[in-house]
């Protein structure tokens, strides 16, 4: 690929098999001629970043890996990256919607599942910010719908004051919702915690203080929202039950 340099491996993911992947070379690859990341405020510095493998995103793909899927269930990725957790829940059979605002993004998603002799995996441009309802750049479609269950890995790394992120889940999170979050103990999560109760989410934490495959320790933790239907008014039935 002109501009920057990539490798492939075999990266390992706990409780399934491993995946081919593409990513890039190292943080120092940088390739914006037309500043089209510039544009949605991607630094040079942060460029890099979601060309390659985190531990956040090898945890977040063994929770897919292992997690039950309901055949029914729409899920949907923020910030996916290399998107590993969407790549297993595709290949489990899921229907899964990969996102990310990285002008490249799609490039390698789309190389990694042939990389993986899997079908074309659904991507979406996932514009936290953008107000809901602008056109895609560069004709690419938006996220759009609701879905069951939203994931994400170490997507937490901005304050984020606006609450964009939040907001963004709000808005394509179904009435009975979970969110999956894959957080390395980052100093945002308590202002998105309270973004999130405010939108009607419960939480459940689990520490996760071991990698999921060989390799260095990891700290963080798994963030489990849930979003229950509000209760109805008194002397009103809920929709599912109007005839």
């Amino acid at each position: 690929m002109p501009g920057y340099h990539t490798k492939q491996e075999r990266v390992a993911i706990g409780g399934a098999a491993s995946l081919r992947i593409c990513s890039l070379l190292d943080r120092q690859q940088f390739f914006d001629p037309l500043g089209r990341a510039e544009a949605v405020g991607i630094s040079s510095a942060a460029w890099p970043l979601f060309g390659l493998v985190w531990p956040s995103s090898l945890h977040l793909a063994a929770c897919m890996a292992g997690r039950p899927l309901a055949a029914s269930e729409r899920i949907l990725e923020v910030g996916c990256g290399l998107a590993l957790a969407s790549l297993v829940a595709h290949r489990r059979g899921a229907d899964v919607t990969a996102s990310d605002c990285h002008p490249l993004t799609a490039r390698f998603l789309a190389r990694n599942a042939r990389l993986n002799r899997l079908p074309p995996l659904r991507y979406r441009l996932g514009d936290w910010a953008a107000a809901p309802g602008l056109p895609g750049r560069e004709g690419r479609a938006r996220v759009f719908g609701r879905f069951g269950l939203i994931i994400g890995s170490d997507v937490l790394y901005e304050r984020d004051d606006a609450g964009h992120l939040s907001a963004f889940i709000d808005r394509h999170a179904g009435v009975q919702a979970e969110v999956l979050i894959v957080d390395p103990n980052r100093g945002n999560r308590p202002a998105f915690h309270r973004r999130m109760a405010a939108a009607g989410f419960s939480l459940e934490e689990t520490v996760l203080g071991s990698p999921v495959v060989d390799g260095p320790a990891y700290r963080g933790r798994l963030l489990h929202y849930r979003r229950a239907p509000a209760p109805a008014a008194a002397g009103v039935l809920p929709a599912t039950l109007r005839q």
